[in-house]
C-alpha cells in the first residue's frame, strides 16, 4: 500500500480514504477475506452516508469488482445488508436480493451460502408500520451473503462449532438409549457414528447475536472525548464467526467500509492480518478507541491530539483485550511515563 495509514497495530492498518482508490493499491489475488457492512439503501438519509435504493446496486458493483480482483481463488467476500421498506408503503425493498444477483451475474461471484443475522435486541421499526399502525412485525434480520470466487473457497466449520444441546449430550453419553441406526422416513441414514462426540454442533446459517454494546472502551471513550459513535455497528461476533470459519492465523482480511473498525478489532484479537478503509476521518479516529483498553486518559488524549494535528501513521502497541481497570485520577503520568513519546509515529 502506498497510502499511509491513520494508525496501525501488530496485525493491521486503518486507512482513511475512498475504498475504491485504496482497493486499487492492493495486489491482485492477495486477500483471503473481505468482510464488510456497507451503508444500507435506506429511505431516510443517515449521517454516515448512503445512496437511494434505485442507485444502490449500481453504486455497489464497482466495489464488488475490485473485491473480486484482490481475492485469492480460495478467498471469500462476506456482505452484511440490512433490510428496507419501499418509500411510503409497507412493502419490502428487494435491493439486497438485487445486490446478490448482480454480484453473481455481473461480477462473477458464486453464492457459497446465504446467512441471516438475527438481532434479538433490535428496536421495532419502521415506526409507521410496526409501532403506530401495527400492521408489520419488527425487522430483526439482516441478510449476510457469503460469496466466493470459486466453488471451493477455504472453509472449516469445525472452527465455529456450537455447544451441544442437553439432549445431544445425553445421547452421546448413551447412544443406544436414544436411537437405533436406520434410514429415517425423511431419507436420512442415521448411522452409529451419529452419537459420536465431535466437540460441538454444526452451526446453522441463522446467526443470533444481540447488538447491545453500551460500555465497551469504544463506546465509553467516544463519549468521554466527544466523538460521535458510528450509528451502524455490527457486533464483534459477526466478523469473528466468519474469520474463524473462512481464514487461518495471519491470513489477510479487509473491511472496505470500516466504520468503527469492528472487523479490525476482531481480526487483531484472533491474529489475522487486517486492513480497514473508511472515508470519514472522524469515525476512523474514534475507532482507535477499540485498541486503547487499559490506557490512561492522558495517554489517550496524547494519541487523539496527534490525529488532530494531522500526524498519522501512529503505532498502537500492546493492544489489551482484558477487561479494563479504572485509572486513578490522581495518577497523572508525565511524558516520560508514557509508553511512547507524544505523537510518536513510525
Amino acid at each position: 500500500m502506498k497510502t499511509i495509514p491513520l494508525y496501525y497495530t501488530e496485525y493491521g492498518k486503518a486507512y482513511c480514504g475512498d475504498a475504491l482508490q485504496l482497493l486499487a493499491e492492493v495486489d491482485s489475488s492477495s486477500v483471503d477475506l473481505v468482510m464488510t457492512s456497507p451503508p444500507f439503501a435506506l429511505q431516510r438519509p443517515k449521517s454516515y452516508g448512503n445512496v437511494t435504493e434505485q442507485e444502490y446496486v449500481n453504486w455497489l458493483i464497482p466495489f464488488g469488482k475490485e473485491v473480486f480482483r484482490v481475492l485469492k481463488d480460495s478467498g471469500s467476500f462476506v456482505l452484511d445488508l440490512g433490510g428496507a421498506y419501499k418509500s411510503g408503503i409497507p412493502s419490502r425493498s428487494l435491493y439486497n436480493f438485487r445486490v446478490l444477483l448482480a454480484m453473481c451475474d455481473a461480477v462473477g461471484f458464486q453464492l457459497a451460502e446465504d446467512f441471516y443475522w438475527f438481532n434479538p435486541a433490535k428496536l421495532p421499526s419502521p415506526i409507521e408500520w410496526v409501532n403506530k399502525r401495527k400492521i408489520r412485525v419488527k425487522d430483526s434480520v439482516n441478510t449476510v451473503w457469503w460469496f466466493s470466487k470459486t466453488s471451493f473457497p477455504k472453509s472449516d466449520v469445525r472452527k465455529v462449532l456450537t455447544p451441544y444441546s442437553e439432549r445431544m449430550k445425553k445421547l452421546i453419553e448413551n447412544p443406544q438409549k436414544f436411537y437405533k441406526p436406520a434410514v429415517r422416513p425423511s431419507g436420512h441414514d442415521i448411522k452409529e457414528t451419529f452419537g459420536q462426540d465431535n466437540g460441538g454442533a454444526i452451526p446453522s446459517n441463522l446467526l443470533s447475536y444481540s447488538n447491545t454494546d453500551s460500555n465497551s472502551p469504544y463506546m465509553r471513550l467516544c463519549k468521554e472525548f466527544s466523538y460521535e459513535r458510528h450509528p451502524a455497528r455490527f457486533p464483534v461476533d459477526i466478523p469473528t464467526f466468519f474469520m474463524k470459519m473462512l481464514t487461518e492465523e495471519n491470513d489477510i482480511v479487509i473491511d472496505i467500509f470500516g466504520g468503527s473498525n469492528t472487523t479490525g478489532y476482531s481480526a487483531e484479537k484472533i491474529k489475522r492480518q487486517w486492513m480497514v478503509f473508511e472515508l470519514d476521518r472522524d469515525y476512523l479516529v474514534a475507532s482507535v478507541f477499540r485498541f486503547l483498553n487499559g490506557y490512561s486518559p492522558e495517554e489517550i488524549k496524547s494519541i487523539v491530539n496527534c490525529f488532530a494535528d494531522g500526524k498519522d501513521n501512529f503505532f498502537i502497541d500492546n493492544v489489551n483485550f482484558e477487561p479494563s481497570k479504572k485509572t486513578s485520577k490522581k495518577q497523572k503520568p508525565n511524558d516520560n511515563d508514557l509508553p511512547f513519546p507524544p505523537c510518536h509515529s513510525l
